[in-house]
């Protein structure tokens, strides 16, 4: 594969440092190409440019033109689909299956989504009774600093591109420098779609250069962020000496909670997908599963039967259902959360271990057996870090009090799953969580026009619908005596 360049004006330019980062398939374990190790230059290049396209041209488009080219560009993913699904697969090393099924269609439906939702923006209106009226008007902030994980690269980077352009800002982009291959063919396919030169800038490199480079740069006043906490707290120290507007979508360590009276062979077959999607490397995935004390043994002995069961090999087999993690330092980490767990007193009902009978091929690659734990208290670290991999830790509970106390214990507070077919009771549990997102018998169901974000460690604002096109502009009153 050619090497990657970024993507700055429109064009595909160098790096200025002239030097260049590795990028690793996760299955083999092998380069794959080279990506910018960037720096503060090349991001000042590509907020110059953006800012020149934004108020030379870009600010004073229409509605209906930005809504025509992000529909263009949504119709070329879709045409693209199976390639930049290859494309994730090889890069993350997640299962190919996985990335048509979700990343690329979640990337077209992004794009479709706010290209349409700017249509229908109404703005509020005010009148007094002394005669005066107020009314609103929502102009876009400039420049947007976009900075996307590794995880669901193209999925996540399409989020924060389309409200940003649809309000009518140009944007900055840096994805993960471990997975720039989607974002790379996504530069391509903005200019065919006929975008003017400087709205959609993407800028390869290292977080602790280039990522910061773009939190403090003077020209870039707003920045959207999303991956781990304790880099989402660096990015709030860089920005808010300067007063950016920030959204920081960060780490999780979701409870899914399992009453007797649910359907456990639903919940079951959902919490596998929730635990191990993606190899359990999904901000959403669903880590701390609590079980009531009399469903707790039939669930235990149907979730690792299940578990045991799921295919773990090459990511671009259509029918591998586990791939490989992001890297062999990630693999590691998740390895010492493992040792860890047994240390703190807990067994491992299955996995934990290198997958074998690997073929010749993969066996460089970062794969793990998805590992389900038992036996661990509330305190324990294992119950509370974000390991973010394929490791599930399953505990009972007594009571609805107790079930809510053990989800709440977290630091985190993005998301939580209940399973009950008593309706008042996923009422109550659900308002009684402090989290973002509340799912009832069900997971990972996403409407776009919803608010999006976390609690606590989580994360600071709301992505999605209104609260995304908000974000990504300015408010400002008029007020007229009439």
């Amino acid at each position: 594969m050619e090497r990657i360049l970024n993507f700055i004006g429109g064009s595909f330019v160098p790096p200025a440092s002239e030097e260049y980062i590795e990028d690793v398939s996760p299955a083999t374990g092998k380069v794959i190409t080279e990506i910018p190790d960037s720096d503060g230059r090349d991001v000042d290049l590509a907020a110059r440019a953006a800012d020149d396209t934004f108020r030379s041209q870009w600010r004073r488009t229409s509605a209906e033109e930005r809504s025509e080219l992000l529909l263009r560009l949504a119709s070329l993913i879709e045409s693209n689909a199976e390639e930049l699904a290859m494309l994730e697969s090889l890069d993350c090393g997640k299962p190919i299956a996985l990335a048509r099924r979700m990343d690329i269609p979640r990337a077209v439906q992004n794009f479709r989504f706010f290209a349409t939702a700017i249509l229908h923006v109404t703005n509020e209106c005010h009148p007094m009774d002394s005669g005066a009226l107020n009314y609103t008007l929502r102009h876009p902030v400039g420049v947007a600093g976009l900075i996307s994980p590794w995880n669901l690269p193209l999925y996540l980077l399409s989020w924060k591109i389309a409200p940003a352009v649809a309000a009518g800002n140009c944007c900055v982009c840096k994805p993960s420098e471990m997975t720039p291959l989607t974002a790379n063919r996504l530069a391509e396919l903005v200019n065919e779609a006929g975008f003017p030169e400087g709205v959609i800038n993407i800028v390869h490199g290292y977080g602790a250069r280039c990522g910061e480079a773009i939190t403090a740069h003077p020209k870039i006043p707003l920045i959207s962020f999303t991956g781990g906490t304790a880099t989402g707290a660096a990015v709030m120290r860089s920005a808010g000496p300067l007063f950016k507007r920030v959204s920081l979508e960060l780490g999780g360590k979701n409870p899914n909670i399992v009453f007797a009276d649910a359907d456990l062979e639903q919940a079951v077959m959902t919490s596998i997908q929730s635990s191990f999607a993606n190899q359990g490397e999904i901000c959403l995935c669903g880590s701390n599963i609590f079980v009531e004390r009399s469903a707790f043994d039939g669930f235990v002995e149907r979730f690792v039967a299940r578990s045991r069961s799921l295919r773990i090999g090459d990511p671009t087999d259509d029918t591998t259902e586990v791939g490989a993690l992001i890297s062999q330092a990630h693999l590691e980490k998740v390895s010492r959360a493992i040792a860890l767990a047994k240390d703190e007193g807990g067994t491992i009902a299955t996995g934990g271990n290198r997958p074998s009978g690997l073929s010749e091929s993969l066996r460089g690659g970062y794969f793990l057996e998805p590992t389900v734990l038992l036996g661990l208290g509330r305190d324990c670290r294992t119950m509370s870090d974000e390991i973010f991999g394929p490791v599930v830790t399953i505990t009972p509970f007594d009571d609805d009090r107790e079930a809510i106390e053990l989800a709440n214990s977290s630091r985190y507070g993005l998301s939580a799953t209940v399973w009950t077919s008593d309706l008042k009771r996923a009422h109550r549990v659900a308002a009684a969580l402090d989290c973002g997102t509340v799912w009832v018998n069900t997971w990972l169901l996403r409407d776009l026009r919803v608010p999006f974000g976390g609690m606590k460690e989580s994360g600071v604002g709301r992505e999605g619908g209104i609260d995304s096109l908000n974000f990504f502009t300015e408010a400002k009153n008029v007020c007229i005596k009439l």
